[in-house]
């Protein structure tokens, strides 16, 4: 089984993040995020590496019905590796010989551990989960449970209480606001991401908290009702929350009160848990449509999202 925040890798020295769960028509949902030459792994950008496979490797480029987006896929038998996040946090929590980034994710998982949360339950992604970590890495934590993912930031805010964590500071959230190149104000991006929780500080290094579904917790429904919804266009309006329980999935989903529009689907990091139920949002992206007449707005049709987002209206 493949899942979100899984990497793969190919025989030409390719390694790819997996974007969505399962499987579309034999192949894999990703998109390129490593590749190989004479210095090694180079981490490329989504520009960059859409321009790569289009020069050399174009039968990895993919157009998805499902999701009526162009993306990346690689077929299940060109897979040499499939490297997966929990299956490398049990290695490293194991090993004797750990350098400075395994040490701390060790230590973050014995705190987390020591309040109860199963390790089992959670994985390493990123850079980390291929060995190609540098000294200022950041650790990339995935959850495989909602329940998990909710106890871990209750657990988070705990030992940032309590001193053990740490918070981050404004030249973190400066350099976080600057990777994410969102479309939100440096004020307003802050002010969302605060509250919810899923980053903080240990022995000075930055570690993030994401959440990935489990088989059991996937609507199959609604994947084959994706299968026919068809773009509309750009739209920015205001709605309000009335259902947040799938906001930290993904794709992120905020059910909305609004005529028009069922709910904002978000298959971007920056704009999950944007909102909780009861708010009222401004949300920039694309409408989309099925056949029933059944409409969502998408925010994240690429990864920089530009000019798309969810923000929250303070009174």
């Amino acid at each position: 089984m493949f899942f979100s925040k899984d990497f793969i890798e190919t025989a030409e020295g390719l390694i790819f993040a997996v974007v969505g769960q399962g499987v579309e028509r034999e192949k894999v949902l990703c998109f390129l995020r490593y590749v190989k030459d004479s210095r090694g792994w180079q981490k490329i950008a989504t520009e960059p590496a859409n321009a790569f496979l289009k020069r050399h490797h174009p039968d990895y480029l993919h157009y998805s019905p499902v999701l009526d987006a162009h993306l990346h896929a690689v077929a299940i038998d060109r897979i040499v590796r499939h490297h997966q996040p929990k299956r490398r946090l049990q290695q490293i929590v194991r090993q004797n010989q750990r350098d400075v980034v395994e040490h701390d994710l060790f230590q973050l998982c014995d705190l987390l551990q020591r309040r109860g949360l199963d390790l089992a339950q959670i994985g390493i992604t990123g850079s980390t989960l291929i060995g190609l970590q540098k000294q200022s890495s950041d650790i990339d934590l995935v959850c495989y449970e909602r329940a998990v993912f909710h106890q871990c930031r209750a657990i988070m805010r705990e030992l940032i209480e309590q001193g053990q964590l740490q918070e981050l500071n404004n030249d973190d959230w400066q350099q976080s606001y600057q990777r994410r190149s969102c479309d939100l104000s440096f004020a307003d991006y802050v002010w969302h991401e605060r509250r919810k929780t899923n980053k903080a500080i240990i022995n000075g290094r930055k570690f993030d908290l994401s959440c990935s579904h489990t088989p059991h917790e996937s609507n199959n429904s609604e994947r084959s009702e994706a299968a026919s919804y068809q773009k509309c266009g750009m739209m920015t309006l205001q709605c309000t929350v009335i259902d947040d329980t799938h906001a930290f999935d993904f794709p992120a989903e905020f059910k909305v009160d609004h005529k028009h529009i069922e709910a904002i689907v978000c298959f971007t990091a920056t704009y999950t848990g944007q909102a909780v139920k009861g708010e009222t949002v401004e949300v920039s992206g694309t409408v989309e449509q099925t056949p029933s007449g059944i409409r969502r707005i998408v925010v994240g049709s690429t990864r920089e999202a530009h000019g798309e987002y969810i923000k929250v209206i303070r009174v």
